[in-house]
């Protein structure tokens, strides 16, 4: 390999390495910050009333996460062999109610991880990415399992106003 091609390699490679280090820590990742509207949640379906107006169907719960989820994790699962709570998440689902919540016909939809192009493998993170409330009861009807992602939703006056998609690793 002569000089030139040496150099463009080490400069090529100089310039990858944090772009990869940065992909592989989820360089994008911001926890949703917690308030009396912000309400942790498995979105358990979507549904249209006649009128057209959307209800969502929650099970609320508790979502932990770095040494809050270590502390809760210690207390409820004290004979687990662990002292930290896997994946530095955790969730608490003690009660099993379900709410049926309208949903504004504005609300803001951000998804974290779905398959965006249909193919099998397609799935990928877009951190926050806004989808329309159309796209998102598409997308969670093509893809049951994304009922299995925590969501945080605001809910101002009785209404879903704001839905994100917990990013879980």
């Amino acid at each position: 390999m002569n000089k030139v091609h040496l150099v463009l390699y080490a400069l090529i490679l100089s310039l990858l390495v944090p772009v990869a280090a940065l992909a592989s820590s989820g360089g994008g990742y911001t926890p949703v910050p917690p308030s009396p509207d912000t309400h942790p949640a498995y979105v358990t379906g979507l549904t249209y009333q006649e009128d057209g107006s959307l209800y969502l169907t929650a099970d609320y719960i508790q979502w932990y996460e770095g040494a809050e989820a270590d502390r809760v994790f210690t207390e409820k699962e004290p004979d687990s062999g662990l002292s930290t709570a896997p994946n530095g998440y955790y969730i608490v689902n003690d009660n099993p109610r379900l709410r049926s919540l309208p949903v504004h016909p504005d609300a803001q939809v951000l998804m974290q991880i779905y398959n965006r192009t249909g193919e099998p493998g397609g799935a990928d993170i877009q951190w926050n990415e806004q989808v329309s409330l159309q796209r998102f009861t598409e997308i969670l009807k093509a893809e049951p399992y994304l009922q299995e992602y925590p969501y945080h939703l605001v809910v101002e006056k009785g209404q879903v106003v704001r839905i994100i998609q917990q990013y879980i690793p």
